[in-house]
């Protein structure tokens, strides 16, 4: 191991991938994590790598982007992917994981991993020597934040993430919901709760009418595209939810054998499907209200919640304004960031950018030249949105086609896709392949 270790500050999952990737190129890293010491508003389970929103890392698919993103991890050595891999639940076309024996498998690794130590003590201020990768997500604590305001110069920019509710499984009416994945792709994965027309419009007159939690003074009702609440969706149009987390499409019922006016999808938490959670039902309701209101649901009438939905906090910095391609500060180098906290959302997408992190400070700790994943992979596409995106309006994005470098020829739909997968998993072993070998030098 190299003498001169990087810290890490954060044990979530960009930290603990970070974290890792340095370990296998031959360097120490130190983690720094606040639990069980000190818990923020969204977290209660002391292991790393906690999953707080949802227990999914999307779509299997490489015509998906974020397929061939979690492809292209896999064949990097991600530990996250392989925990994910290890862990994995029932849901359909989808890598879900079961979230407590997930980040329980991903804390031995971190504990027991040459060359990594784990300090179980929250950071307000950085030291003043030495390289260190800022991981602390979307709920970085205040002080720590302060400071970080300090060394950017640059004021924060809010957003606020809603979670689904959680049901025990034995409160389900199996006589009222159906299993089935759509199009019957990955067999009958998800619990379906089929609506009639009546049943739909009823309900969303009741989230409509609801009484929500107030925001704060502080807090900005801005929230991720992907993960609106169901009662801002439900105020743009009576029919948004029904075409959007509600839509039947692709989905019979057998008792009817037609497809339902709506559904709402409940997805397995676990592999024992002792809980699922409420897929697409973000939400800001009151407790009470979500008791009420989503025990309208055919089949939770008796519906028993491990969790109801809530709002939490979520922070990110101005990364194409503040950082250079290797994912440092451009006013002080020896700070790295990565994760969620960069501006990518999701967990696949916050993991990926602690590989980066990890990889390229190891090697700057090595005196070695960094080495940039390829802008027609996965992994480059989504450095590029973060680096040469516009400062002006920034915003948080899931990875997509849209930000891969267009294809040589005219191809459209799955062929394209198609195309962009195989010219990406080319890429990327020529890059692994340097990666790696300076792992061995």
């Amino acid at each position: 191991m190299e003498k001169s270790g990087i810290t890490v500050i954060g044990g979530g999952l960009a930290g603990c991938e970070a974290a890792y990737q340095i370990s296998r190129l031959g360097v120490k890293a130190t983690v720094y994590e606040m639990k069980p010491h000190r818990f923020s508003p969204a977290h209660t389970n002391p292991d790393l790598a906690e999953l707080v929103c949802s227990n999914s890392l999307r779509s299997t698919s490489l015509e998906n982007a974020v397929g061939l993103l979690k492809e292209e991890m896999r064949k990097m050595g991600s530990l996250v992917i392989r925990a994910a891999d290890q862990t994995q639940v029932p849901a359909g076309g989808a890598l879900a994981v079961d979230r407590e024996k997930f980040s329980r498998m991903i804390t031995e690794e971190i504990s027991s991993a040459p060359g990594i130590t784990l300090v179980r003590e929250e950071i307000s201020q950085l030291q003043a020597k030495g390289l260190v990768i800022i991981a602390t997500g979307p709920l970085t604590s205040d002080q720590l934040a302060a400071e970080i305001q300090k060394i950017t110069g640059e004021e924060y920019l809010y957003f606020y993430d809603a979670t689904s509710p959680i049901i025990h499984a034995e409160s389900i009416n199996r006589e009222k919901v159906f299993p089935a994945s759509r199009y019957d792709k990955g067999g009958d994965d998800y619990l379906n709760c089929p609506f009639s027309r009546e049943q739909y419009y009823q309900l969303i007159e009741a989230i409509r009418i609801a009484r929500k939690v107030p925001y704060r003074d502080f807090e900005k009702s801005l929230t991720f595209a992907g993960c609106q609440p169901i009662e801002i969706l439900a105020a743009k149009g009576v029919d948004t939810l029904a075409f959007g987390c509600m839509k039947p499409v692709g989905l019979i019922d057998p008792k009817t054998g037609a497809q339902p006016f709506a559904v709402v999808q409940l997805r397995p938490e676990n592999r024992e499907k002792s809980m699922y959670s409420m897929v697409g039902f973000q939400t800001k309701l009151t407790h009470p209200e979500q008791v009420r209101i989503f025990r309208l649901i055919p089949g939770l009438e008796e519906a028993e919640f491990a969790r109801l939905g809530n709002l939490h906090r979520n922070t990110f910095i101005n990364s194409p304004r503040l950082l250079i391609p290797t994912l440092q500060l451009k006013t002080n180098p020896r700070v790295f960031f990565a994760g969620q906290i960069t501006g990518v959302e999701g967990y696949v997408e916050s993991t990926a950018i602690g590989l980066l992190a990890g990889i390229t400070a190891a090697r700057i700790a090595q005196d070695r030249n960094p080495l940039l994943p390829p802008p027609t992979t996965a992994l480059g596409s989504l450095l590029n949105h973060l680096i040469k995106s516009s400062p002006l309006n920034f915003q948080p994005m899931n990875i997509n086609w849209a930000l891969f470098p267009p294809l040589s020829t005219s191809a459209r739909g799955k062929s394209k896709y198609r195309l962009l997968t195989e010219r990406a998993l080319r890429d990327l072993e020529s890059w692994g392949e340097k990666i790696h070998a300076g792992a061995r030098d």
